[in-house]
């Protein structure tokens, strides 16, 4: 209400004191602005006992009401409101006045007050002037009024509206407006506008407007059936509505990018997060494939390596392995080949567009067919400090373009996936290599020595590439005895290994020279002291065992007591009290047993009976249950009696450490057949 200039403000002011309708202007808190002299003598009161006042301060209880109701809902609504009402007070006519309420937009388009416009409905012959008047009140806030007839044809001439549109007066009449709007508009225009004759409804329907300059506006139509004494028709006004409609799709667009920017970094950050979670190159090959799928849109997802020599780039199969041989074809494996040699993105929206990128390149496979179900095409190099390692390949089944926004994120992807698989290739690397060690620090073969049947268990933690600190060794004495040890050395790395190759090998000699296991556990602490630190903690069983009576001398630093499973009776865990772990100072204890024929005594380490989910103690009962469950051709076979028990152990639950297992089986012999 404030944008009006000096010369509107002039015509408003004659209008306002010559006009023989009332007229009054409110603001956004309903309080009067303006008041010409006819509404003001409706009211019975002074123009200036009016401004700045609420209606319901000014007018009677009625008149008030009827205000208060009809400019709250134009307020709230932003529409128009045409109601009727009688005046007590009216000093002339017989005090039956129609109401016309109107929104007063600024110039932002927001609503910023109400103009209510009163005609006496007693009076006789004035419609025409009135509606001029009317007409010229609106053209100062931006309004073009036009009429038509019940039947919808328009009759009447709006040169408003024929200024904005070029049209000529034979254009504009009957539905020749219609021309005006835009062509993708009007069969919706039209419709309502039929909808709205035929049920004499309110229209109100925002379009595009061809005008006279050749471009089109937004104009927002509104028109109401008004039921008078003399006349019927249909009485409406248009409103240009483009810089509203302007702002509001910028706003849209602004809201959809920074949606698309957000929906891309939550895409990217649980991208990363599922590769960080991938330890292998074969799993970093399945990320990329879901990441793909999920988050890409693609159909088909490759990785790509280059060879050792970096000439020659192949795809990764889904075993982590890459696929010799395999022919390049003329869609992703092309541009990846491509992309690998310029060290920048390529794309290609359509088959034409790729044949086109192949033969301007000279490429190999240009006039070779894509494969099937491949109509759009992406590849980006994968850098490991600025050079190239591979390439990353999508492909759509549907032809498309790449916005620069999806550009941007797909190179971010790459970057990641190839973080991702130079970390899978070099934990591959470090897990051979910590196989290999630990392979090295185990014995290669247990001794064959006769009436003793001795096999091993060893599987290394899965998630694990440090050499772990699992041992077990077993050798034949001087005397005909056999020697065995099973051993733990807390921690993982080449720490724990070395230390385990000092314990391992310092048993050995100990055990050739003082083989019975009080003196070895002895002469391994005083060792202990001299070469280990004080917190490398060791645990281990050490045997001797007598083939041909069955006898065995053991003693325990502080490891898990040994399982007897036997063909008869029940198994059991051999309950001696252990003693402290190497390098604890302590009287170290020796223990004598027999092992029956057909008997076998199992050594473990820890990762059998413990894990996240279970504990030892628990876990040591369950050893027992397991055991006791095996069948007779298990007992009587040590090798199938370890896998038994690791199968038996380790179901349900998820290894998270070394399993190392060593049995000891003395087989029932069989007395000769007497001749």
């Amino acid at each position: 209400m404030s944008g009006l200039g000096p010369s509107d403000s002039a015509l408003l002011d004659t209008i306002l004191k010559e006009a023989p309708i009332g007229f009054a202007l409110f603001d956004a808190a309903c309080r009067f602005q303006r008041v010409n002299p006819t509404l003001a003598a409706v009211y019975g009161v002074a123009e200036e006992e009016c401004l700045g006042l609420r209606p319901a301060d000014a007018l009677g209880p009625a008149d008030a009401a009827a205000h208060e109701t009809a400019l709250a809902a134009v307020l709230t609504g932003d529409r128009d409101l045409c109601s009727e009402h009688r005046f007590p007070a009216a000093g002339d006519g017989d005090g039956h006045w129609a109401l016309s309420w109107f929104p007063v937009h600024d110039g932002a388009g927001d609503t910023d007050g109400v103009a209510l416009i009163a005609v006496d409905l007693g009076e006789k012959n004035v419609r025409r002037r009135t509606e001029e008047r009317y007409r010229a009140l609106l053209a100062a806030t931006n309004q073009v009024v036009w009429t038509a007839r019940t039947d919808g044809e328009v009759t009447e001439d709006c040169p408003e509206w024929r200024a904005v549109t070029g049209q000529s007066l034979e254009e504009y009449v009957g539905r020749g407006w219609l021309e005006a709007v835009h062509p993708d508009d009007r069969p919706r225009v039209e419709r309502a506008w039929d909808d709205a004759v035929a049920d004499r409804t309110l229209f109100d329907e925002t379009f595009r407007v061809r005008t006279r300059s050749g471009d089109h506006r937004h104009f927002r139509s509104r028109a109401l059936l008004i039921n008078g004494e003399t006349v019927s028709e249909w009485v409406g006004h248009n409103t240009d509505v483009t810089t509203q409609h302007e702002g509001d799709e910028m706003r849209q667009r602004l809201t959809q990018q920074l949606g698309e920017a957000a929906l891309r970094t939550v895409r990217l950050q649980k991208a990363t997060a599922d590769l960080a979670e991938a330890l292998t190159v074969a799993e970093v090959v399945q990320a990329m494939a879901e990441i793909g799928r999920s988050a890409v849109g693609a159909d088909r997802t490759g990785v790509a390596e280059l060879d050792d020599g970096g000439t020659r780039l192949r795809v990764i199969g889904a075993s982590g392995v890459p696929e010799r041989g395999r022919p390049a074809g003329a869609g992703k494996d092309a541009l990846m080949g491509l992309t690998v040699r310029d060290l920048r993105p390529r794309f290609a929206g359509g088959p034409a567009e790729l044949r086109a990128l192949l033969e301007e390149e000279e490429h190999e496979a240009a006039g070779a067919e894509p494969a099937p179900g491949e109509r759009a095409w992406a590849a980006l190099p994968l850098l490991s400090g600025g050079k190239p390692i591979g390439a990353l390949g999508f492909s759509y089944a549907a032809a498309r373009e790449v916005p620069d926004e999806e550009k941007v994120f797909l190179e971010a992807l790459a970057g990641q996936c190839a973080l991702a698989l130079e970390r899978a290739k070099l934990f591959e690397r470090e897990h051979r290599t910590a196989e290999a060690l630990q392979a090295s620090l185990l014995p290669e073969a247990l001794p064959e020595v006769q009436g003793v049947r001795m096999r091993a268990f060893y599987r290394s933690g899965t998630q694990h590439v440090q050499v772990g600190g699992d041992w077990y060794d077993a050798f034949p004495l001087p005397d005909g005895r056999v020697a065995g040890v099973l051993g733990d050395v807390m921690g993982k790395g080449i720490k724990a290994a070395t230390g385990m190759s000092r314990v391992r090998n310092a048993l050995r000699a100990l055990a050739f020279s003082m083989p019975e296991p009080a003196d070895v556990l002895t002469g391994l602490d005083r060792m202990f002291d001299a070469t280990e630190g004080a917190d490398q903690v060791t645990t281990l069983v050490y045997f001797v065992l007598d083939p041909e009576t069955g006898q065995i001398d053991l003693s325990n630093a502080g490891h898990l007591p040994p399982l007897v499973v036997t063909e008869s009776t029940e198994p059991w865990l051999l309950e001696t009290e252990p003693d402290t772990p190497l390098g604890v100072r302590a009287e170290r204890g020796h223990h004598k047993f027999f092992v029956q024929p057909g008997n076998t005594v199992v050594l473990y380490s820890d990762g059998l009976v413990e894990n996240r989910r279970r504990s030892v103690a628990s876990g040591l009962e369950e050893l027992v249950t397991v055991a006791s469950q095996a069948p007779p051709e298990v007992v009587g076979d040590p090798q199938h009696m370890l896998q038994y028990l690791v199968e038996g152990m380790l179901a349900g639950y998820e290894q998270d450490d070394d399993v190392t297992l060593l049995a000891v089986h003395l087989p029932v012999i069989e007395a000769a057949p007497e001749e």
